[in-house]
């Protein structure tokens, strides 16, 4: 059984609909705050309260302010389960080297969503229209969804949660648990390392593999400028006055113009990898550490470096394609060739071995070398003995001298709007690449 969650943009019935569900979403943050204030946070750390005992304190509650009984008692129920759930999500963060914080008082603006679980709620798909379903909320109304992908046949529908983001649109995620008729992963004894693909993520180039490929990052220029005049048109408006939300709104449409960009190119680029080869090798690499030790954080934010791993491990499994995660630590430093260690900074883009003289673009090194970690780890190679050479000499012939370097580059470089335009074509055939002049 697989869970997932299929998001459409909504649309609510009438202005009466509209307003019952902002109400009834503030309610649900009034629970939020006052289970949090009252009763989870006084607690001592070893002994905060459980989700069951303060979601049995919510009847009483409901006693002393009854405008709470307007909301659906599931929707209360999932309010308090919530601050379990950030908890746990606040952990997940701390792990990944991520300095953070403890959970506060949510403001109307920082709380938007309301879930509906297991009950309360009725998906309608067959209304005679193209692209158009009805999800009837209780206590709430009706909501009008663009229904541009149709539920699994045999789905379960688990939850349904309405939200109204920060753009001022509505949205309704339905959670659903269907039996998936995903392919298995190939066995390991029948992978064969022409197909398997080491992949170094980095900032000059956002993927570099081990087949000879690079592709170059979003060009993020019209999008950096148009948020940047949008933050202006915010600050010169009165604040919390009709112009400056919406001002606020079409600030918040930029920002997700360009994370709906980024998650556009992590797909096509993961959906192609997962397709083409059997196993597939990144480095686990821990962002939330980079990014507060790193003078360069803002280009590492915009690499979104994690979502691009979850995004490979979830098409991995859609597609049948073994995603296996390595130790990042020495995979720039290490010649994948005999092993040697030399440190380099940054702006030097050359890999040239002092022990044993291979000489490569630096992120083809790394890309080899990740490749080399990930076929150990699976158990595709059992004897590491001549792989990191094997692999260096079986790297794409060259096509040219890179500018203003000694070393000839084995990039094919590929643009990020052909990758997000056409789902990148370039990987359906092994990186071809001709000896130039």
């Amino acid at each position: 059984m697989v869970e997932k969650a299929f998001k459409y943009a909504a649309e609510p019935e009438d202005t009466t609909t509209a307003k019952s569900a902002w109400s009834a979403i503030q309610t649900c943050r009034e629970v939020y705050n006052h289970a949090l204030t009252q009763e989870y946070k006084p607690a001592p750390d070893y002994d905060k309260p459980s989700y069951t005992a303060m979601q049995n304190k919510l009847p009483q509650w409901k006693r002393e302010w009854s405008e709470w009984s307007s909301v659906y008692s599931k929707c209360l129920q999932m309010a308090v389960r919530r601050i379990k759930h950030s908890e746990t999500i606040l952990g997940k963060l701390k792990e990944r080297g991520f300095d953070v914080g403890e959970l506060k008082w949510k403001s109307p603006r920082d709380y938007r969503s309301i879930t509906y679980n297991q009950s309360g709620f009725d998906v309608d798909s067959n209304t005679g229209r193209t692209n158009h379903a009805t999800v009837e909320l209780s206590k709430i109304g009706t909501f009008h969804l663009t229904f541009h992908r149709p539920l699994p046949d045999d789905a379960d529908i688990k939850e349904v949660i309405l939200k109204k983001q920060k753009t001022g649109d509505w949205t309704v995620s339905i959670m659903v648990e269907y039996d998936a008729d995903y392919p298995e992963n190939p066995t390991v004894e029948d992978i064969d390392v022409e197909d398997t693909v080491g992949i170094d993520l980095g900032i000059t180039t956002f993927i570099h593999d081990s087949d000879g490929r690079a592709f170059k990052p979003l060009d993020e220029e019209d999008d950096r400028e148009r948020i940047e005049k949008r933050h202006q048109a915010v600050s010169r408006k009165e604040h919390e006055s009709n112009n400056w939300n919406k001002a606020r709104q079409r600030l918040a449409r930029a920002y997700e113009r360009l994370s709906n960009k980024r998650k556009a190119y992590r797909e096509a680029l993961a959906n192609a990898y997962t397709k083409r080869y059997d196993a597939v090798f990144l480095e686990d690499l821990n962002v939330g550490s980079m990014m507060q030790q790193n003078g360069n954080s803002q280009n590492i934010a915009s690499m979104s470096w994690y979502e691009t791993l979850q995004t490979f491990q979830r098409l991995g499994e859609k597609n049948g394609c073994h995603v296996v995660l390595v130790p990042p630590e020495g995979t720039t430093k290490r010649c994948v060739q005999c092993g040697c260690e030399s440190g380099k900074p940054l702006w030097v883009r050359e890999h040239s071995c002092p022990s044993c003289g291979f000489t490569t673009d630096r992120d083809q090194n790394a890309a080899l070398e990740v490749q080399r970690l990930g076929l150990l780890e699976l158990g595709v190679v059992e004897d590491e003995s001549g792989l990191g050479q094997e692999l260096a000499e079986s790297t794409p012939a060259e096509t040219g001298t890179a500018a203003g370097s000694r070393f000839s580059s084995f990039r094919d470089v590929i643009p990020a709007s052909a990758v997000v335009d056409t789902g990148s074509p370039t990987l359906k055939e092994r990186a071809a690449v001709a000896a130039s002049e």
